[in-house]
């Protein structure tokens, strides 16, 4: 068969494929077709977490032996938190542009209601503190708030009037004291539950996080800080709980201008979060876009060997003891390794996720040790002096000129657009350096070592002349995997091997139109639906008849969380499940790529498959789930339905779109494989377009489908 004769196959084979699948699901009641049983997915998707996290966990601090290896290693991790947090580059700190809106009269100080930008439009409100007695520069404190929300008819007042009693505590006691409102919970209201609420998935693809706009408001008000006559630029400290405690670990790690740091109940370790499951009672704020696959105590060590007092109540649901526990005991490891012993300290107090007194006492107490060498005694308590709206900083409505509420569209660089390469070597150039950027940022969770792939038959069945077989195959450790394949019964070599690469609606598909004939043999039977209701299956007789005249295997996989091991399809499970992916540096589809390739490997070693032409196709969500298996695997022939316009619409893929973008993915992906791809209006996919023109590909190479 020649090859327009094959392309022509394919076309016809898969179209029919497609409308024989459609009328058959579009015939059944939706609850025959949905039996999967999730208990094996949700025991895996577990297991594998365990497995992932002890990996994660074993890898801490594996590259330092000495002193001198820290020293060494230290700038590095702090850039690769910089760019986990979106800030490497590192902005331009542009003019803070700083107002005082308001004043509040104490007897022993006075707040000031001020704000700045910290890029453009980027504003941060807060409250200055500043003590009456001013006999010298005074050592200043950054406030940063937890989620207090202060709303009154609408309106709203920013955290940093809920926790207002702490800026008077330390103006009362001789600091200087700045308290921040936090991106989402400002008197200009942006998101921190990005993931957690909205779906916004491609905040992962940009390299954005909350986090990373917390920390570089915080790095900007210390300049602020240190811009102000009353205060000693060089005793900076830095606190809050919860959120705050969170920040005040951004900005202790990337910052070494805060000399003494008291974070409280704002961290524990990767385990809490991903095998315990906190991660469920925390917004996308708390978390870096994890890249290089840190564990917690990581960002705790890059504060070492600066005072650093660890703070938690011993019954806080979402910083369970536990793990601080563990995060206190790795973190000092390295204070340990410094000589440093007695810079660091953990401090536990009775109570649940709450603003005790205990805790304040004791951070007070830390502070006035390390940044006024005091250690009297604490007499004056921390009291709310203020009514919300005394703390108001916009008191005539926010600025129009705010990006605080937008920010996520242009907090983190994106990509540049790549040369277009003008000839063949220059695509094959250009691929190269594509997958390379993707190991690096997006998968460098893929095994650097994959395990044995250990493909083996364990059911068989020939129905009316049709053969199918189930294989099962280890993807990554823990990961257990199938795929099937049908062909003709006695077909010894394929000339075509077409592999599917299954969504969930597409695994319900196979089942009905399988199910009938294979439901009741073994090939099908852990996977069996209620077949007998069915009815008759629609044109199965003209399927068959055309897979028997040519020389064509098909092939189906699902990868993980997709068919026989999806797990609770609860909305809000399968969003925390999503989220503990990219809390250990992955990402779900980013791993079900990997699980298409390795079906892929298994399938070209089957003897019916050897040296046949290899052709892959997916739909809906797994379109850029094949692009990117495409570009790896490089298959002869890549066809897409309904493929996403860019990453905003998937595949999620960390950080993918800060290096490269989906348009020139899809043109790498080109490089050894014909590509049919939707043909979208208005200029669509130009990169692509771009290379097909300059490369004169003709339909051999690239066919746009209408």
């Amino acid at each position: 068969m020649n090859t327009i004769k094959q392309h022509i196959l394919l076309l016809l084979l898969s179209v029919f494929y497609s409308v024989l699948l459609s009328a058959a699901v579009s015939a059944q009641p939706k609850e025959q077709t949905n039996k999967t049983d999730t208990s094996r997915g949700d025991k895996m998707i577990a297991d594998y977490f365990e497995q992932q996290t002890i990996q994660i966990e074993d890898g801490y601090l594996s590259e330092i032996n000495s002193p001198d290896d820290w020293l060494k290693q230290r700038a590095t991790y702090v850039e690769q938190l910089q760019e986990m947090l979106g800030l490497n580059p590192m902005p331009e700190k542009t003019p803070l542009m700083p107002q005082i809106t308001g004043k509040v009269e104490h007897d022993e100080f006075t707040v000031e209601n001020i704000h700045f930008q910290s890029r453009p439009g980027l504003y941060v409100t807060g409250n200055l503190y500043v003590p009456k007695q001013l006999d010298e520069k005074l050592p200043a404190i950054l406030y940063v708030c937890g989620h207090g929300a202060v709303k009154e008819n609408g309106v709203s007042f920013g955290n940093k009037v809920h926790y207002h009693h702490h800026g008077s505590w330390f103006a009362r006691n001789g600091y200087v004291c700045l308290t921040i409102d936090t991106l989402q919970l400002g008197e200009i209201e942006g998101i921190h539950h990005g993931t957690y609420r909205y779906g916004l998935w491609w905040w992962l693809n940009r390299g954005y996080t909350p986090a990373g706009v917390e920390a570089w408001n915080c790095i900007r008000a210390l300049d602020y800080l240190q811009s102000r006559e009353e205060v000693d630029g060089e005793r900076l400290g830095v606190t809050g709980r919860s959120g705050g405690g969170a920040y005040s670990w951004w900005i202790a790690a990337l910052d070494e201008r805060i000399k003494v740091a008291v974070p409280v109940a704002g961290i524990t370790d990767m385990r809490n979060h991903v095998v315990d499951g906190t991660v469920e009672g925390h917004c996308d704020c708390m978390f870096m876009v994890n890249t290089y696959q840190w564990d917690y105590p990581m960002v705790a060590a890059l504060v070492a060997p600066r005072p650093l007092l660890i703070s938690n109540t011993d019954n806080d649901g979402i910083f369970p003891l536990d793990g601080v526990y563990r995060t206190f005991v790795k973190t000092k490891q390295i204070y340990d390794l410094l000589g440093a012993s007695d810079q660091i300290s953990l401090h536990i107090t009775a109570g649940p996720h709450k603003d005790t007194q205990e805790l304040r006492v004791h951070a007070f107490r830390w502070f006035n040790h390390y940044l006024k060498g005091d250690d009297a005694l604490i007499e004056k308590a921390a009291h709310k002096y203020f009514e919300p709206s005394e703390l108001q900083v916009f008191k005539d409505g926010n600025p129009d000129t705010e990006r605080n509420s937008v920010i996520s569209h242009s907090f983190v660089k994106q990509s540049d657009s790549a040369e277009v390469p003008s000839t063949e070597d220059e695509l094959q150039e250009f691929a190269a350096i594509t997958k390379d950027k993707l190991i690096k940022k997006s998968f460098r969770a893929w095994p650097a070592n994959p395990v044995d792939l250990d493909l083996r038959k364990v059911h068989s069945a020939i129905v009316e002349d049709l053969e199918m077989t189930a294989y099962d195959y280890t993807s990554q450790s823990g990961i257990e995997l199938r795929l099937f394949t049908l062909h003709r019964k006695g077909l010894e070599h394929a000339k075509l091997t077409m592999i599917h690469a299954q969504t969930e609606s597409d695994w319900n598909d196979f089942l009905v139109f399988y199910g009938k004939s294979f439901g009741k043999t073994e090939v099908l039977k852990e996977e069996t639906i209620a077949s007998d209701s069915i009815g008759v299956i629609p044109d199965f007789e003209k399927f068959r008849d055309a897979a028997l005249k040519d020389d064509v295997v098909w092939a189906y996989l699902t990868p993980r969380g997709v068919g026989r091991t999806a797990w609770n399809q609860d909305s809000f499970h399968q969003t925390q499940i999503k989220r503990r992916f990219y809390l250990l540096g992955q990402s779900l589809e980013g791993m079900q790529i990997l699980d298409v390739r390795r079906g892929m490997q298994g399938i070209r070693t089957l003897d019916v498959c050897q040296n046949s032409k290899i052709y892959l196709s997916g739909m809906h969500e797994m379109a850029g789930v094949v692009i990117y298996a495409g570009l790896f695997e490089a298959p002869d022939h890549i066809r897409i339905s309904q493929l996403p316009e860019d990453y905003d619409d998937g595949p999620t893929l960390l950080n993918a779109s800060r290096f490269v973008s989906f348009d020139e993915v899809i043109a790498a992906a080109g490089h050894k494989s014909r590509l049919a791809l939707p043909d979208f209006e208005n200029g669509k996919l130009p990169f692509t377009r771009a290379v097909a023109k300059l490369l004169k590909w003709n339909a051999n190479r690239i066919y746009l489908k209408p």
